[in-house]
């Protein structure tokens, strides 16, 4: 902790030599001092600015037009069809009313009566066994047999039958045709069209046709140009010297500038004192710097009162460097209501008189 006390301390006190060291070179006791610079050097040169650049202006010219007749169709030729119907003539047709034919009789088949006789049974032989021989010595009755192959003749029937006489026939007889009429109408002349012509039909119209259609025409307008004269800086100042100076000059001194209510306008009464109070100290005391300060009462609002006073400020400043001098030697400052110079603070009730000692504009040199 010490050991930053004693760095602090080693800070301030070299600050403090520098500045001393950066003040006036032996100062005379009751005097006061302003450090000046050498002020920036203009010279006015004459530019010429174009105020109007050249341009093109377009004149138009309207359409020319002229009224024409002309024949024209309304209605179209066309064509009329004439239909001539057909003629006709009765005739009588003989036609085939039943067409001849045959009418068919049958004659059916004769039979007459026969016989015939049908085997019934065909004719056969078969093995038969005899009687015993008479000198058999067996005892056996079915030994000492005769086997003979005994004959037997076919079998007949007679049967009535049928026979064809005749087989059935066709008789054909011829069935007469028949003839009849009808009339119809028959085209003796065909139908047939005749064209017939229908012409055209005309009509005068009037129209208005174009001659000549609209147009334009340029005109080349020269750019215009005015001359212009305007400060350009041809040495830079920078700081000299201390300049003694007389002592009130370095303490605010009143500008008793009129202000109309709420304005930061400067009237020309203003305008006058600037000219008679500054203009000669700033023109005394080349290259020192001036403030410009402005206060307000405190009524109304703190916004709007530092608005108003920085406004007033600057209003003075700006009349200064349209007088020539250089905007590098003049600083604006507006307080508002923060540095009152009586008991008329917030909330404390004062006359106009007082009032109007805080509503005042003060100049001073400043380093």
């Amino acid at each position: 902790m010490k050991k930053i006390i004693f760095l602090i301390a080693l800070t301030f006190l070299g600050a403090k030599l520098q500045a001393q060291q950066d003040l006036p070179e032996n100062p005379k006791p009751g005097k006061c001092y302003v450090r000046c610079t050498t002020p920036d050097v203009y010279e006015n040169k004459t530019v010429q600015v174009k105020i109007t650049p050249e341009y093109k202006k377009l004149k138009t010219y309207p359409a020319e037009y002229k009224t024409v007749t002309e024949k024209v169709v309304i209605k179209e030729a066309s064509k009329r069809l004439k239909v001539i119907a057909a003629k006709y003539e009765t005739k009588t047709v003989t036609f085939v009313k039943k067409q001849k034919a045959s009418s068919l009789q049958i004659i059916p088949a004769k039979l007459g009566t026969d016989s015939e006789t049908v085997e019934i049974k065909p004719a056969f032989a078969q093995w038969e066994l005899g009687v015993s021989a008479p000198d058999c010595a067996s005892s056996n009755p079915d030994d000492c047999r005769y086997w003979c192959y005994k004959g037997y003749p076919a079998e007949f029937t007679t049967i009535p039958i049928k026979v064809l006489s005749s087989d059935a026939t066709i008789e054909s007889s011829p069935i007469n045709e028949k003839e009849a009429t009808y009339t119809k109408r028959v085209v003796v002349e065909p139908a047939k069209v005749i064209e017939e012509e229908i012409p055209a039909e005309y009509a005068t119209i009037t129209k208005t046709v174009l001659v000549k259609d609209a147009y334009t025409e340029e005109i080349i307008v020269p750019a215009t140009f005015e001359d212009i004269t305007k400060e350009v800086l041809t040495q830079k100042g920078g700081l000299t010297t201390w300049k003694e100076v007389e002592c009130s000059l370095v303490e605010y001194s009143a500008l008793p500038i009129s202000w109309n209510l709420g304005s930061a306008t400067l009237t020309a009464a203003a305008k006058r004192l600037i000219d008679t109070r500054l203009m000669p100290v700033l023109a005394n005391n080349p290259g020192a710097k001036m403030e410009i300060a402005s206060h307000t009462d405190v009524r109304g609002s703190q916004e709007n009162n530092k608005n108003l006073s920085d406004r007033r400020a600057q209003s003075v400043v700006n009349y200064l460097i349209t007088k020539g001098v250089n905007n590098s030697r003049l600083v604006a400052n507006g307080y508002g209501e923060t540095r009152v110079k009586n008991r008329c603070s917030e909330g404390v009730s004062c006359t106009e008189r007082e009032h109007a000692v805080n509503r005042r504009t003060e100049f001073r040199l400043i380093q």
